[in-house]
């Protein structure tokens, strides 16, 4: 017989069951963490307008429609939170050099400020946190979650196209 080896995708199985357990923990923990970091700057900024900031210093300039893809949020979500960033100096509206009737969204000097305050204080957190692993342990997490996410990442148009061929 020829083809691939057959794998074992037993999705009950007991190591699997414990990993999605484990995952959605995390997951859970780092959603609370997150918002204790999230919001140093003007306080009326709503917290979930910091994942745009974060997205335009990582990615760069943006237009609306590009973030909410990236954020996996609706345009009009997009557009509410980033008005308050624009209205807090933390993001500037510039015109899209390719469509001058567009514009694309930015972090202005004090949005990477802002941006850099949070990234330390995130940063001396986690140091803290894993004060007494070796640097071994702290690299092996490093990359395992690193193929975790590549994984996803090479999953997630499979899940887009299951998710619209249900439809």
């Amino acid at each position: 017989m020829t083809g691939a080896p057959v794998r074992n995708l037993a999705p009950d199985s007991a190591l699997i069951d414990q990993l999605n357990q484990e995952l959605v923990r995390l997951v859970r923990l780092f959603g609370k963490v997150r918002y204790r970091f999230a919001g140093r700057g003007p306080g009326e900024i709503e917290r979930p307008a910091y994942a745009i900031l974060f997205t335009l210093v990582r990615e760069g300039a943006q237009r609306t429609g590009r973030l909410a893809e990236l954020l996996h949020a609706e345009i009009s979500t997009i557009s509410r939170q980033s008005r308050s960033l624009v209205r807090y100096g933390l993001v500037e509206r510039r015109p899209d050099p390719r469509d001058r009737r567009a514009f694309l969204l930015a972090p202005t000097v004090e949005g990477l400020r802002v941006f850099e305050e949070n990234r330390r204080q995130r940063n001396q957190w986690l140091a803290e946190l894993l004060e007494g692993w070796t640097d071994e342990d702290r690299r092996t997490v490093i990359r395992l979650f690193a193929r975790l996410s590549s994984e996803i990442e090479i999953q997630l148009p499979v899940l887009a196209h299951s998710a619209e061929a249900s439809r």
